[in-house]
């Protein structure tokens, strides 16, 4: 096939090697050159702990403090403690263990995925995918693609391994470009990645790291896995039309017509899709079933608080309410927030042994053992590199380090005049370069959090919105960096389609997403917070109330 040179009337459009041409190209080479010179995330952390005991040294030698800015303590210093000092080494050696123990995202993530890997092992999740894509409208596909994606993200591995796949060869099943249905369905499910109904798997984790972060200003400082649900849901609806826009106006009509010729392999058995069958169906129905009776439970259990004279039999008595008969708002629910995790274990295990019990996956306690143990082996990096991680937010805080560099970034930001909401554009633009180089959304943040939460903290702003932020710049430009860890992933699936797709037409294509969707999200976010003052979640201050 002869080569097709650039359009000079589109230069975005890609060359005949496969890459956007003209500075856009550019700029993508630098991008992967630079993500190919970072270590591996485990290798990156341990050296993030070793140069955090250096720097503390150094520091510590050199005298660095800073006055406490919080009301009540005027007058108190912050001091770098060394770890290269008898007692800081002291301190390391005995608290390895309590670090890597008690870092909060560990045991958060492994709880919750007990549950996840049940409903996964059972067939629920796939089975709920193939439903809601399949059993759309044609003219409604795309919109649907996207929004499974994002519904996906609760067990995001499910999302990239299945639904966009499942995607690709729904297109081309319909006669379009197999592309577009990989871009609409990676678009809902990575850049999405920050956005859904439920709350997920790494609700729990960032949650744990805010807190974490937090107590560097305040120790008593705590942070639910709930805290951003109100502005996910927002967003859900915000970046599923956003997704059905950029396929049907920029993605698919650049694309263009596909031929078969295109692909690197025989496609009929591909095209041929696979529908829920009755007994899937049937699994589905009771699923939803149980579902409605742990849900009618927790209401039980949570008393009638927000339904009050709707349900008025409903006992006032709930274990789940703070006993305190004062409590109002979020404070009478503190319970049912801090049980987030139990309840996604719940919501995941008891529909997905039920579903496995009519569709026949799953028969007794034993296949629902092997589904938890099966999750836990797949967390294998995940446990080394929190180790890591752990040890270098721990030396991060007791070396004082945190606190220094959150008054000077506050002082910083206040001399730029930038101490008003306008301090989050470059804070997310900031999210959005390091996603760039460091893919995985834990670690972006197990780096980042300990620095800008309290920085963000001491100019007035609650750690809850300061996440929900950083979400924003994690989530737009994951579908552009090939550090993605799913990314290599995609890329094979698609070359079934395209055989000589590379990372540059890969990137290309994804790009017109990550920046509608940064657009349209940070305009959410000042609307959402500033403008409406909605609160990003349950019990999430906008403005941070101070210790205590």
């Amino acid at each position: 096939m002869p080569e097709t040179p650039p359009d000079p009337r589109n230069p975005k459009r890609p060359g005949p090697d496969g890459k956007p041409s003209g500075a856009i190209s550019r700029l993508l080479t630098v991008v992967e050159w630079l993500g190919n010179l970072l270590p591996h995330p485990v290798t990156l952390f341990a050296l993030f702990a070793l140069l955090a005991v250096v720097v503390s040294a150094i520091a510590a030698w050199a005298g660095l403090s800073v006055e406490d800015p919080r009301p009540g303590n005027e007058g108190q210093m912050f001091e770098v403690q060394s770890l290269l000092t008898g007692e800081g080494i002291r301190w390391m050696s005995e608290n390895m263990v309590s670090n890597f123990t008690g870092f909060v995202p560990l045991g958060t993530v492994l709880v919750s995925l007990l549950g996840v890997g049940v409903a996964e092992r059972s067939g629920l999740l796939t089975a709920a995918v193939r439903l809601l894509v399949l059993g759309a409208p044609k003219n409604l596909v795309t919109l649907v693609v996207v929004f499974a994606g994002v519904i996906s993200n609760t067990a995001s591995e499910m999302g990239y391994v299945v639904l966009i796949p499942l995607a690709m060869a729904i297109y081309h099943s319909l006669g379009r470009h197999p592309l577009a249905g990989m871009a609409a369905a990676f678009a809902g499910v990575s850049g999405g990645y920050s956005a859904n109904l439920l709350i997920g798997t790494v609700d729990p984790l960032l949650a744990g790291i805010t807190e974490e972060a937090a107590q560097l200003i305040d120790p008593a400082y705590e942070v639910h896995p709930a805290v951003n649900w109100y502005f996910m849901i927002a967003s859900t609806f915000l970046i599923t039309a956003v997704g059905w826009f950029v396929t049907a106006k920029i993605v698919e009509p650049q694309l263009g017509p596909y031929s078969d010729d295109e692909a690197s392999e025989d496609l009929e058995e591909r095209a041929a899709m696979e529908p829920v069958t009755k007994r899937e169906k049937r699994g589905l129905l009771w699923a939803l079933l149980s579902v409605a009776v742990v849900s009618l439970g927790i209401v039980v259990l949570a008393g009638p608080g927000f339904m009050s004279g709707a349900f008025g039999w409903l006992p006032g008595w709930g274990v789940l309410r703070n006993p305190d008969p004062a409590a109002v708002g979020p404070e009478a629910f503190r319970p049912l927030l801090r049980s987030v995790v139990t309840l996604i274990v719940v919501f995941f295990v008891v529909p997905g042994f039920v579903y496995g019990r009519v569709v026949g996956t799953m028969k007794n306690d034993v296949d629902v053992i092997d589904a938890m143990a099966g999750a836990m082996r797949s967390m294998g990096l995940y446990i080394v590199l929190v180790f890591f991680a752990a040890q270098f937010v721990a030396y991060f805080g007791y070396s004082g380090l945190g606190q220094i560099l959150a008054v000077l970034g506050a002082d910083a930001l206040v001399a730029l005049n930038l101490d008003n909401p306008l301090v989050f554009i470059p804070f997310i633009l900031m999210c959005c370069v390091v996603n760039l180089m460091l893919g995985s959304a834990s670690a972006q943040w197990a780096v980042t959090a300990p620095i800008f939460v309290p920085m963000l903290m001491t100019i007035g702003y609650s750690p809850e919105v300061i996440q929900a932020a950083y979400r924003i710049g994690d989530s737009t430009t994951n579908i552009i960096t090939p550090m993605m860890s799913y990314f290599g992933l995609i890329l094979a699936v698609a070359t079934r389609y395209k055989k000589d797709l590379g990372i540059g037409t890969m990137i290309s294509t994804m790009l017109p997403y990550s920046v509608a969707f940064l657009i349209g999200w940070v305009i959410l976010f000042y609307v959402w917070v500033f403008a409406l003052g909605l609160p990003v979640g349950p019990g999430a201050p906008t403005v941070y109330p101070g210790p205590g």
